[in-house]
């Protein structure tokens, strides 16, 4: 179920957690019992958990926080060295 932001009469400010089906509907103020009407207000995609918000938020953090690096990154392997022990791919053409 979707969280949605409520404010009643009063300015009291709250959310709940409201099926789809009821949106619409006005909900009592827990604060002061006043109507409350739902606002309308922006999805709140950093509460998902999910590997997509993780990344969304990644990739927001690195438009303004680049990553700036002054040399290659090591591989931790020696210069040269060959990462398969198949004889056959001695074989194939090396750039």
């Amino acid at each position: 179920m979707p969280i949605y932001e409520f404010r009643c009469e009063s300015a009291h400010e709250y959310e709940r957690t409201v099926p789809i089906s009821a949106r619409d509907e006005d909900l009592t103020c827990p604060r002061c019992g006043a109507r409350s009407r739902r606002r309308i207000s922006a999805p709140r995609l950093s509460t998902l958990g999910s590997p997509a918000a993780t990344l969304l938020d990644r990739t927001a953090a690195s438009a303004h926080e680049p990553a700036v690096v002054d040399r290659i990154p090591s591989t931790g392997r020696a210069a040269g060295a060959r990462t398969t022990t198949d004889p056959r791919h001695a074989r194939l053409p090396r750039p």
